[in-house]
């Protein structure tokens, strides 16, 4: 890997790269407001929603939020019927969280259609390398974000 040499591209680059973070934090919240949400309720959702079932346990885990924390996510998110509880027959105090998929697109999607439409339009301008190229600065800064909150949640 080549480093960076031109200060000027790496100042445009940071740039970029913190209004697109502050464009999505704001539309995020937008959404959110929208459809009832709080902009953290709204992620949160988001990622619970890949997950057939996850624990309370486990959403505290991958968030950092304390378990009272998570508790009350649940609690809003259910009076909203976008997930559900359900209780283990072994143990009634374990909680399992099951995502209201259906509840939830049908809350969410309209929100998204154009912004998916106009996303695609702006991927159909770059060529599949490039595209491959902004994939991966995606998922390795996503990956340095991931760890820096792993250490500051462990503070």
């Amino acid at each position: 890997m080549s480093e960076i040499n031109n200060q000027d591209v790496l100042l445009r680059f940071q740039n970029a790269s913190r209004k697109y973070s502050d464009a999505s934090a704001f539309m995020h919240a937008a959404i959110a407001r929208k459809a009832g949400l709080s902009g953290t309720d709204h992620k949160y959702l988001g990622l619970i929603l890949p997950y057939e079932s996850i624990t309370a346990g486990e959403i505290s885990k991958l968030t950092g939020l304390s378990t009272g924390a998570v508790t009350g996510l649940i609690d809003r998110l259910e009076k909203m019927k976008l997930v559900e509880r359900h209780f283990t027959k072994e143990d009634r105090r374990k909680v399992i969280i099951v995502p209201n998929v259906e509840n939830s697109m049908k809350l969410l999607k309209p929100f998204f259609d154009e912004l998916q439409q106009k996303t695609m339009a702006l991927l159909a301008t770059f060529s599949e390398e490039q595209i491959k190229t902004i994939e991966s600065y995606f998922i390795k800064a996503t990956a340095i974000m991931e760890e820096t909150k792993d250490n500051l949640n462990k503070k």
